[in-house]
């Protein structure tokens, strides 16, 4: 089911209207707003997690459709509002797997930040994400295993 999830995910974000080289400030506030939410769930915090989804939510509706597709702005919508609707640390982080791959293939078609942005891998949760720092801070196992993973790709 997740492979299913994942391939059709891809799919639909593999269709965007402008390049990796663009910097769009809608874009760079998503990526903002991903990283508090991931930041949330470093720190086993649900409440913080559900408010910064939230604002990845508000995030997601200020973007134009001609720079993301509706499609793809609603399938990053319901990833986070299963997080922001969530008060299980547990639920939120599966369903920031989820968030967390969309977010992947949206690095690879913008530039999200003007600094180096770092693909980081758990291989205990077998999953990836986003990080601003080079330094792993574990979102899937928060305090538990602050830092199980390893830097799988820098996106410059």
């Amino acid at each position: 089911m997740k492979k299913l999830i994942f391939t059709t995910l891809f799919t639909v974000l593999s269709v965007f209207t402008i390049s990796a080289q663009k910097n769009d400030a809608s874009i760079t506030k998503l990526f903002q707003n991903y990283l508090s939410i991931k930041n949330a769930l470093v720190a086993d915090n649900s409440d913080d997690a559900s408010k910064a989804a939230n604002e990845f939510i508000k995030s997601a509706s200020m973007i134009d459709f001609k720079i993301l597709s509706e499609g793809n702005i609603n399938v990053l919508r319901k990833d986070a509002s299963q997080i922001a609707d969530s008060r299980s640390i547990d639920s939120q982080r599966e369903s920031f797997d989820h968030l967390s791959q969309n977010m992947i293939n949206i690095s690879q078609k913008f530039k999200l930040s003007d600094k180096s942005i770092f693909v980081q891998y758990c291989p205990m949760a077998k999953a990836s994400w986003l990080s601003s720092e080079k330094v792993i801070k574990n979102p899937f196992y928060g305090s538990s295993m602050l830092s199980c993973g390893s830097v799988k790709s820098e996106i410059k």
